[in-house]
């Protein structure tokens, strides 16, 4: 990067970090820390709410991922709004109602201290390594792309983030969420608009290679149980997802726990649920036209370019040349074939344009195998090397083609985005271990002031807890997916203790305790074993669909149970 980069990188990070400590320097007692003092309106809880969620990995891997697979990921997006509405009419009031630190508090008073501290600690298990792989996720692409050591990016994150969250609390994090997202939309934008302007085509042209290469394929009706993204997933399971992360997990629950009024806080979860769609089509879009782009100016045959400079200075040197001259041919065809699709399409030449898609993708399966043959060398000169690469899509376009200063700012989206997510987590990590564990069971008599740095120390714990785990991460598939994934194993069964606890006032707290053992073991065995069956059963099932069946078997094992107590 240039020297305007990184000034624009420095600058960007730590006006943030030092903006946060001071706007919140001195925070006195535990509800100012925790709750803010009840000061947000609903603009900055909905900022707050849709950084939170938007952690880095969905400016690394979400362009990454439209590039590889297309628009369908915005699917998983499609219940959000209705899952809103959802928790603003039924869970917030409550919450509200009984004025809680954190969102578990209401469980000890409709079931017991067991149900209770069992959701805290399934909580406190899936986020602990959330925030790891919230860490972890870009500091991995981060340090590859910007030649630093793993570790020191590792922790470069998590030091940042731990300073102003421990100094200010719930309230730092939100109001730094505000900067946070500014650069990370303003950011974002202004790559959309720069990536358009390179296309050696017209963006309407643009539209056609894209359609005609199933890149646009925004909605999907095929009902498939083990296909992680249509329509049917997007409206039913992903919906048992959003309810459990933004009623009932503690990182988001405590962003709009913050809120002035109970109104204020239902807006800002409302804006949340109709501008996050919005926002996930702009950066799928983005990866689109990075494909597109992509057809027409050659690509690197592998996006980490760490690796490929290796692999240049290894005793396969020779083979890798021989490949990337195999590639550049297959490249120079396909362009050709796409060209010649523009001018059918243009004619309205139907029969010609499924011909050349045809070819096109012929040449994209030859250009697959030399590409899974360099990532096969790759191997062989260094075991340990990772090659999946989709991660590396976006940000190595951004090195290569974006102006000066701009490749900075885009550095900046992904470690802002990684910033705000891990802030979130960590200060609901604490929150949660002070009121739920430390301050429910270990020591009940305490000052205020005690509580306060109690939650302080935890928060850092926490963080200094990710950071060591982010070290020793591995790199999942995708990134996005990851995330995704580690809260379908756990959300379901914290949702299905809070909708009987609000909906079926009949079932009691043994029953939905042993109910949620159930249901989480019974996820565990559906996940380790998927795809490959047990005891002669086998199934295939998306992971979207864990939070449905999680939900599910707490609500109808407890129904069961509770019946069988009263018995």
């Amino acid at each position: 990067m240039s020297t305007l980069d990184w000034v624009v990188l420095f600058w960007t990070l730590i006006s943030i970090v030092a903006f946060g400590v001071y706007k919140t320097r001195g925070k006195k007692n535990l509800d100012a820390y925790l709750r803010g003092k009840n000061s947000m309106n609903w603009w900055t809880i909905g900022l707050s709410i849709m950084a939170t969620q938007a952690s880095a990995i969905t400016f690394l891997s979400t362009p990454g991922q439209a590039y590889e697979d297309g628009m369908r990921f915005i699917q998983f997006y499609f219940g959000l709004p209705l899952a809103m509405i959802i928790i603003s009419v039924s869970f917030i009031p409550i919450y509200y109602k009984l004025k809680v630190y954190t969102a578990y508090e209401y469980l000890e008073g409709r079931f017991d201290l067991k149900t209770r501290t069992l959701t805290a600690l399934l909580f406190i298990v899936q986020r602990g390594l959330g925030a790891g792989i919230t860490i972890y996720a870009p500091a991995i692409i981060l340090s590859t792309l910007l030649g630093w050591n793993l570790t020191f990016t590792n922790v470069l994150i998590g030091v940042l983030v731990i300073v102003y969250t421990v100094s200010g609390g719930t309230e730092a994090v939100s109001i730094t969420q505000k900067q946070q997202m500014a650069v990370m939309m303003g950011g974002m934008i202004l790559a959309g608009i720069i990536v358009i302007q390179l296309l050696p085509i017209s963006f309407q042209e643009a539209l056609h290679v894209a359609g005609k290469m199933d890149k646009l394929n925004v909605v999907s009706f095929e009902f498939d149980l083990s296909d992680r993204y249509n329509i049917w997933s997007g409206m039913t399971a992903a919906v048992f997802l959003f309810l459990s992360y933004f009623g009932t997990d503690q990182s988001q629950v405590q962003r709009y726990l913050s809120g002035q009024t109970l109104t204020q806080s239902r807006m800002g979860l409302i804006m949340n649920g109709f501008l996050k769609i919005p926002m996930q089509f702009l950066i799928l879009f983005i990866g689109v036209m990075v494909f597109v782009f992509y057809q027409f100016t050659q690509p690197p045959v592998v996006f980490n370019k760490v690796q490929t400079e290796k692999l240049q200075q290894s005793p396969y040197a020779s083979d890798y040349s021989k490949l990337e001259e195999d590639y550049s041919r297959s490249f120079q065809e396909g362009k050709m074939a796409y060209q010649a699709m523009l001018e059918a399409v243009e004619g309205e030449d139907d029969l010609k344009i499924a011909a050349f898609r045809e070819r096109i993708k012929e040449i994209k399966s030859e250009q697959s195998e030399i590409r899974d043959e360099v990532k096969s060398l790759i191997l062989q000169n260094d075991p340990t090397a990772e090659t999946r690469d989709t991660d590396y899509v976006f940000m190595r376009f951004v090195m290569d083609y974006l102006p000066q200063g701009l490749v900075g700012l885009l550095f900046a989206v992904i470690f802002s985005a990684a910033m705000s997510s891990s802030a979130s987590e960590l200060n609901a990590l604490g929150s949660t271990s002070t009121i739920d564990l430390y301050k429910r069971s270990l020591k009940k008599e305490a000052s205020d002031q005690h509580y306060l740095f109690s939650s302080k120390i935890f928060t850092a714990f926490w963080g200094l807890g990710a950071i060591l785990f982010a070290t020793y991460a591995s790199l999942f598939e995708n990134l996005i997916q990851a995330v995704n994934l580690l809260g379908s194993l756990f959300y379901g069964t914290i949702l299905g203790i809070f909708l009987v606890g609000f909906f079926m006032k009949w079932i009691k707290g043994k029953a939905v305790f042993l109910a949620a053992l159930f249901s989480q073991a019974l996820i565990l065995v559906i996940h380790f074993w998927n795809g490959i069956g047990l005891f002669g059963m086998y199934w295939d099932i998306g992971f979207l669909w864990y939070n449905a069946i999680g939900c599910l078997a707490v609500m109808g094992v407890g129904a069961f149970l509770q019946l069988i107590l009263k018995k």
